[in-house]
């Protein structure tokens, strides 16, 4: 008898979580979700992840059953002490490390840790999440170096050979709308370019053939260039 494989995914309803949710229950037999109230200075992404989320279930029968329990962790206290355009009414501008200033220090070490105390009061070791450092903004805490070293503190922290797999992490933009038309068809791509959200301005006015945005901010012009180098365009 075969032993029931489940994943816990942190899952922020954009387009790469999203890409790598349909991964997880094409890989997993239960896949729980995790998303992280952290301060936002927009609410948009917590609202696109339930809407995203719920297509998932109506849209893809085969992948309904295969999700679990939805968690969301209050992490407020990590946006009262970032300075970032992400958790700040500012101007998107570059820091002086070189980095855009949509970098929040430390944000997914501390995602990482939440997530494995999660799992671990679930009965789940194998983390999913969707870091990338193919094609990303430059930021530290993306790279593979940096995530193999948290994933052995907190194995060796909970005591429990926790597993983190990062799908995306070698793959371009447009490689991971390839991913998903693989996963999901037409579908999956209609359902990220339309439910999804990117935008670090939090702009859902204006849907563009990538999906809704500003157009200028970082994420936007990532995941515009990702579509239009996926469509041909």
């Amino acid at each position: 008898m075969s032993t029931q494989t489940k994943a816990l995914i942190l899952f922020s309803g954009g387009q790469d979580s999203a890409t790598c949710l349909a991964w997880a229950l094409d890989k997993f037999d239960n896949v729980e979700t995790l998303g992280f109230d952290y301060g936002q200075r927009h609410d948009i992404e917590m609202t696109c992840r339930k809407d995203v989320l719920e297509s998932f279930k109506s849209e893809f029968p085969q992948w309904a059953e295969k999700i679990g329990r939805d968690h969301i962790v209050d992490l407020s206290a990590l946006g009262a002490i970032s300075e970032t355009s992400l958790t700040r009414e500012q101007e998107i501008k570059m820091n002086q490390a070189g980095l855009p200033d949509t970098f929040v220090p430390g944000r997914n070490l501390i995602f990482l840790n939440f997530a494995a105390a999660v799992g671990y009061r679930r009965g789940i070791t194998a983390l999913v999440a969707g870091m990338c450092e193919a094609d990303f903004s430059g930021y530290p805490d993306c790279r593979k170096e940096t995530l193999d070293a948290q994933m052995q503190a907190i194995s060796l922290g909970m005591d429990k050979p926790f597993t983190l797999d990062t799908p995306l992490m070698h793959i371009s933009k447009a490689g991971a709308w390839q991913l998903a038309e693989r996963l999901g068809g037409a579908g999956l791509i209609d359902l990220i370019r339309v439910k999804t959200h990117t935008c670090y301005k939090g702009e859902r006015g204006q849907l563009r053939d990538w999906g809704y945005g500003c157009g200028s901010c970082p994420a936007c012009e990532l995941r515009a260039k990702g579509w239009s180098e996926y469509a041909g365009l």
